[in-house]
């Protein structure tokens, strides 16, 4: 019944979608918690999906490319509230796909079918505010991405910046749900956003530290992106996000670290845990980062620590997954029945493109 009831709404125009969302009080929490509604965007923590369609498990072979276990709609529902995704030219369609590095290594799909995946959840979610992070490996304009948000039935939705630049002050969550604005979009890069303005250059909202690590030591709050000038972007208002996943080093690559994954991203013990460096970047910042994005956002479990940082006690309706590391990977990735020389050319191709 309720699945029926689902698929009905999807088919009602968008107004109609958006006036349900509005004024749908089945929930009194916001991101999964009644103290964040009053919260503004840029003062709460936001657990992110690192490369969120880019999944390593039986259906892409345990790809050594997918950064998550499981897919965009479980991260949603287990609490993720950010999702970056690599946005590349498919070659052979010539269509804006969300691929990793190249179509021909990871393809997820069209990017309006990825968005698809997301805009149904948010339909079935009223009370909760979203964030999409696209690097824009294709080079694509506002207008070409814009199209594939409206044909995803996703753009209407979208919130709309009072401003060009970094943003002193957000509005709340239940500003954004009131507001049928849910869903908040950043692009790696985008410097003109002429017709689209809703979709915002990540840069000059969002600064980051370093994501190239391969030692649980080399963690660092610092800014990386657009500058390493970590006071000056934070005076101009900038909201930092915090990488924090590892690499590992092997002959002619790097990927992703998962022997040491449940230390990485822990709440606490062990160098290099996730709630000690968010510790660490909220002393250095005078706030909690607004952004931590991670690989393979259930071990840990990553939330725990984004929990803390929110200071949320009894967060409501998640749904569990587990948070064991998943026992196949690259010997999975091998049987699937990629050689070995493709497979390590694979390898060196992703890590050439690994960044967010």
């Amino acid at each position: 019944m309720l699945a029926k009831s689902l698929q009905m709404l999807l088919l009602l125009p968008a107004t109609l979608r958006l006036a349900f969302a509005q004024n749908s009080n089945s929930s009194t929490s916001c991101n999964n918690s009644p103290d964040l509604c009053q919260r503004a965007y840029n003062n709460i923590t936001h657990l992110g999906a690192h490369d969120s369609p880019f999944v390593r498990d039986a259906s892409t072979g345990y790809s050594v490319s997918g950064n998550q276990y499981y897919n965009t709609t479980v991260q949603l529902s287990a609490g993720v509230r950010l999702l970056s995704a690599q946005v590349q030219t498919n070659s052979s369609s010539g269509q804006l796909s969300v691929c990793h590095t190249s179509c021909s290594l990871l393809n997820a799909g069209t990017l309006r079918s990825w968005l698809q995946e997301v805009n149904t959840w948010l339909v079935a979610n009223p009370n909760e505010v979203v964030t999409i992070l696209l690097v824009n490996g294709a080079s694509a304009s506002a207008t070409a991405l814009a199209a594939e948000y409206e044909a995803a039935g996703i753009s209407n939705i979208a919130y709309t910046p009072t401003r060009t630049s970094a943003i002193e002050q957000w509005p709340t969550l239940q500003n954004l749900i009131n507001n049928g604005t849910r869903l908040l979009n950043f692009v790696a890069s985008l410097t003109d956003n002429t017709g689209a303005s809703y979709l915002m250059n990540e840069f000059d909202y969002i600064f980051e530290n370093s994501y190239q690590n391969t030692a649980p030591t080399d963690f660092s709050c610092t800014a990386n992106r657009p500058d390493s000038n970590t006071s000056g972007a934070l005076g101009a208002g900038m909201m930092p996000l915090m990488n924090h996943f590892l690499y590992v080093n092997e002959t002619l690559f790097e990927m992703p670290n998962t022997t040491y994954l449940a230390t990485t991203n822990a709440p606490s013990g062990g160098v290099g845990n996730l709630g000690d460096a968010a510790t660490q970047c909220t002393s250095e910042y005078g706030r909690v980062p607004t952004f931590v994005l991670v690989d393979f956002f259930n071990v840990g479990p990553a939330i725990s620590a984004v929990d803390r940082l929110n200071g949320v006690t009894a967060p409501t309706g998640r749904t569990a997954v587990s948070t064991a590391v998943a026992s196949a990977s690259t010997s999975g990735a091998m049987s699937a029945g990629v050689g070995k020389g493709m497979f390590m050319l694979c390898l060196t191709i992703w890590a050439i493109g690994r960044s967010i």
